[in-house]
């Protein structure tokens, strides 16, 4: 029989403490969901049934849950492009020295270290003041339709994009600048010298290389944008991602299904995370069978 060291179970118990203290929550919230149709916000628990989902899918007073979670998809999606995008062309960019690069770098990633809202607030003002640009030069033109049907530059894919982009790109830089440091350039003096074009190269030593790492950085990007409530509130405009719509639900709904909107929020995360992961395993995978061979 294998004799524990005596710190182990001290340890063992604060990891326990620490497990049941960042997933308790969740779980509860996961149980409470599948009240009874008279059961309410906490326990004991009156029955059990999908009462709540199927309250939440006829819709809750006059929120549009159905928009807000379409919204929340097609804007982390945009997200996790386009951080998948420019941190791999930054890697890439980066493996050289290149003038003023330290302080771009530290440009960039300063956005982890400012407050959320205060982001939100800037970007928010910023887009503001592009409305009166807009506005003064569609009136100094003489565009009077188009002046009328002006609202605002604020919206999903313009100030909410880019203020998702100040939160996931730093992640996406850091993943890749710690890939490339351990990445072997031999690999790609081999294909030039079998003569291999730069984007030959690319697409087919590096990417399969780096393939795993990048579908980390896309979860990172669709995961970061799906939750994002603090900078997405003074940027977004006049419609709301599904995060925000929950958030100002939880001061109006008083039953489960604001538990079962939570539920599938959570659900979708970790649908996510399960399948980047699997991917991820696949593709390295492969990489090592390639390499074998």
């Amino acid at each position: 029989m294998q004799v524990r060291p005596k710190g182990f179970w001290p340890l063992a118990a604060v990891f326990t403490s620490f497990v049941l203290f960042l997933y308790g929550p969740m779980s509860v919230i996961f149980v409470l969901s599948f009240q009874g149709p008279e059961g309410g916000l906490t326990f004991p628990l009156r029955g059990w049934s999908v009462h709540w989902y199927e309250q939440l899918a006829e819709g809750l007073g006059t929120v549009d849950i159905g928009s807000a979670f379409v919204r929340s998809l097609k804007l982390g999606g945009a997200v996790m492009v386009l951080t998948i995008a420019l941190s791999v062309l930054a890697g890439l960019a980066f493996r050289k020295r290149l003038r003023g690069g330290n302080t771009l770098f530290y440009v960039t990633v300063a956005s982890l270290i400012m407050p959320s809202i205060i982001v939100s607030l800037g970007i928010g003002l910023q887009f503001r003041l592009l409305d009166g640009v807009f506005k003064t030069v569609l009136e100094w033109v003489g565009a009077e339709n188009a002046l009328a049907e002006y609202t605002t530059a604020l919206g999903l894919f313009t100030s909410a994009l880019g203020a998702h982009l100040t939160w996931t790109l730093p992640f996406g830089l850091l993943i890749m600048f710690a890939v490339f440091n351990r990445f072997n350039p031999a690999y790609e003096e081999a294909a030039r010298d079998l003569g291999a074009t730069h984007w030959q190269t690319f697409r087919h030593v590096v990417m399969p290389l780096i393939a795993p790492s990048v579908v980390g950085v896309g979860m990172f990007g669709f995961t970061l944008s799906w939750d994002e409530i603090a900078r997405t509130s003074q940027a977004i405009g006049d419609v709301n991602t599904l995060p925000l719509e929950l958030q100002g639900l939880t001061t109006t709904v008083t039953t489960p299904a604001i538990y079962a909107l939570a539920t599938i929020t959570t659900v979708v995360s970790l649908l996510v995370m399960v399948l980047a992961v699997g991917l991820a395993s696949g593709l390295a995978r492969r990489s090592r069978r390639r390499g074998g061979a």
